[in-house]
């Protein structure tokens, strides 16, 4: 089993930052993407963005230009700084990763909330 445990999340004004981050326990040996997924009120769940264990990055169009994903193989934390934060950023951000070894299996976290809003 792998555990995540995300943090960061807040509110922030239009045009502001956040950080999040997300670390990894348990069976994290065999972990290949990380990632973050939101989901709005009333709206399925979106990817953000990926990052490989080898840093190959996935991104929403959305967030292209103003979110950057990074990871740290060694504490198994995988970070999103969002700068230029909208209004249509407001979601619940769900940490994400997938293990390919012993067998493929995801895992997510419970969740953190970012509410942009004046």
């Amino acid at each position: 089993q792998v555990q995540l445990v995300e943090s960061g999340g807040g509110l922030v004004q239009p045009g502001g930052s956040l950080r999040l981050s997300c670390a990894a326990s348990g069976s994290v040996f065999g972990i290949h993407s990380m990632g973050w997924y939101r989901q709005a009120p009333g709206k399925q769940r979106e990817l953000v963005a990926t990052i490989t264990r080898d840093a190959s990055t996935n991104y929403a169009d959305s967030v292209k230009g103003r979110f950057t994903i990074t990871r740290d193989n060694a504490k198994n934390t995988v970070y999103l700084q969002m700068n230029n934060l909208k209004p249509e950023d407001t979601a619940l951000y769900y940490c994400n990763a997938v293990r390919v070894v012993p067998g493929i299996a995801a895992y997510w976290g419970q969740g953190t909330q970012v509410t942009v809003s004046s």
